[in-house]
């Protein structure tokens, strides 16, 4: 099985440059590694890890004034990372928080001597939560005794949906399966407001039969309180408006009638005493207003009832009104009809949500009948790659130096569909050919499951989009043809992938394409270690390496071993 690819001029997403100022016992580090793999190496307690525990801060990791070598000053941690023009997970993240600014994404930590923490992502200040969500997409991490992502499904469904070409698939049944949960909470709702409104609904609409019975007009109550009034006094109005009519326009001198004689009588001296005119004219007006209210006032001796009966009625009516208005505690006529209008809408309601209801059950059915399909065309396509995947990710563990173990990709049914589909995944592992698997992170070791996860990022490395990886002694435990393997595996996955690794192995150092070597330096002044990284020219490189093989004196053969290493 040959799982070698061609090299990319651009990587997804990478680390351009680490820059690292007083921590521990690094003074000022500057580390632009390459865009493929990148060798580490150096003496055991150079500073390698050191380097990886800097790097952790601008991953979210917490820290405190320990790591600062000069207390006066603060520990500043800061990567550059390239992420893109194109859309992507990593850009669509920094856009929602409002974070993007262009293909170049700053991570910076500081560390006061304070012990104050501060995170920043193109230099606006950002919590570690939301600082640690972002890294996460920028640097994958794997140490020693780091089984998160082997315990991770969602890791486990990607490698295997990746494989399976599912990845478009999948976003198309994950719209769909979230579609169908917003369906079932607005259904839910939907129903929870009918069953409220069918507890209250006969009760309202006794409430609304009560009023519709009534048949209340508008201001009716208001205006029979006022129309009982009047029936109440109709004697004594009819008095007052007929002595009222006399006064005006019968008996013994009527005042119509006199205010016509005095205007007679002005008449008779206008042509002598001109400026009674006006009078006359005045006194005229008055006469013809008054011979209109008499003419009013008989008109509303017509209108005044003394009908007993109607009294009864208008009673009957007033107190079915003062009933309402106590029972529903409201004080007019009006408020009683909004009331009604209220109930009217509320009933109605319950009869619009059934409509609701029946349209989203449907809704809902489609939806789930399209997610079943999709669901079962994602199994069929995982079902199709899963021995294929276990097989060779088994021969790449042999490979590695891990000959007697066994991967296993266990596909199991859901009975009903998830946020992946109708399938829950898990990689196992036998180590010793027991027929006994089990999850990895339970029988493998540091160093193995870095290898195993090696292995199966190098049978994805095509299919899936990864951020910058990084392995710490990826390599413990192996020599040999299976450091040769483990070599060889990096550097296909660096054709895809940037990838960092610190190795102790000759075998994996000879594949880098960038070989940065970190060692201990003494300053002259102060005579106070720290640590240093260069990157070595290619003799440098030979050397290093032929050390690595042969000790601090390496023979010719140790040198033209590692020449031959590096040419391979």
């Amino acid at each position: 099985m040959n799982v070698t690819y061609f090299c990319r001029d651009v990587i997804f997403i990478m680390l351009q440059k680490l820059i690292i100022k007083n921590y521990a016992i690094i003074d000022y580090l500057t580390i632009e590694p390459d865009a493929h793999l990148n060798t580490v190496t150096g003496e055991t307690g150079a500073g390698k890890s050191i380097i990886i525990g800097a790097l952790s801060l601008i991953l979210g990791e917490r820290a405190d004034t320990s790591v600062l070598i000069n207390k006066d000053e603060k520990c500043v941690v800061e990567g550059y990372f390239h992420v893109g023009e194109e859309q992507n997970e990593v850009k669509a993240l920094l856009e929602k928080e409002d974070l993007y600014d262009g293909e170049t994404c700053i991570i910076r930590r500081e560390i006061a001597s304070s012990g104050k923490s501060r995170a920043f992502i193109n230099d606006t200040p950002v919590t570690l939560q939301l600082l640690s969500s972002i890294t996460g997409q920028l640097v994958d991490m794997h140490q020693q005794f780091d089984h998160l992502s082997l315990e991770d499904d969602y890791f486990q469904m990607n490698v295997v949906d990746a494989l399976a070409g599912n990845m478009h698939k999948r976003q198309e049944y994950q719209q769909l399966y979230a579609k169908h949960k917003s369906l079932n909470h607005e259904l839910g709702q939907y129903q929870a407001k009918k069953t409220q409104l069918q507890k209250e609904a006969d009760y309202k609409q006794f409430l609304w039969d009560e009023l519709q019975q009534v048949q209340l007009k508008e201001d009716e109550i208001e205006l029979a309180e006022q129309q009982m009034k009047q029936l109440a006094h109709a004697e004594r109005i009819l008095q007052t408006l007929q002595a009222s009519k006399t006064m005006l326009n019968e008996g013994e001198q009527p005042v119509i009638q006199e205010l016509k004689r005095i205007n007679q009588q002005l008449t008779g001296i206008t042509d002598v005493f001109p400026v009674v005119e006006a009078l006359k004219n005045r006194l005229n007006s008055a006469w013809e207003e008054l011979k209109d209210i008499a003419a009013e006032l008989e008109d509303m001796e017509s209108t005044v009832n003394l009908d007993g009966e109607l009294m009864l009625q208008m009673q009957e009516r007033i107190d079915i009104g003062y009933k309402l208005l106590k029972k529903h505690a409201v004080h007019t006529t009006a408020e009683l009809l909004q009331i009604q209008h209220q109930l009217e809408q509320e009933l109605a309601t319950t009869v619009q949500l059934d409509e609701i209801i029946e349209q989203l059950t449907a809704e809902r059915t489609k939806v789930y009948e399209q997610l079943l399909t999709i669901a079962k065309e994602l199994t069929a396509a995982r079902i199709a790659v899963v021995d294929d995947l276990a097989e060779k990710v088994t021969t790449l563990l042999g490979w590695v130096g891990m000959p007697n173990a066994r991967f296993k990709v266990a596909l199991s049914a859901l009975q009903a569909p998830g946020v992946w589909g109708m399938d829950d995944v898990q990689f196992l592992l036998d180590a010793n050919k027991s027929q006994q698997f089990q999850a990895i992170y339970k029988v493998a070791s540091g160093g193995e499951m870095s290898r195993i996860m090696l292995c199966i990022k190098s049978l994805t490395a095509k299919a899936m989009h990864m951020p910058t990886l990084i392995f710490d002694e990826v390599d413990t435990g192996i020599s040999g043809e299976a450091a040769r393997q483990v070599g060889i595996l990096l550097k296909d996955l660096s054709a895809y992938h940037q990838v960092i690794c610190i190795t102790h192995q000759p075998q994996v150092a000879a594949k880098g394409m960038k070989h940065f070597y970190v060692y201990k330096d003494s300053e002259q002044q102060s005579g106070r270690i720290t640590t240093q990284v260069r990157v070595l020219k290619p003799e440098e490189r030979i050397l290093s390496i032929a050390r690595m093989i042969g000790g601090e004196q390496p023979s010719e053969a140790a040198l033209q071993n590692a020449r031959e290493l590096v040419a391979d």
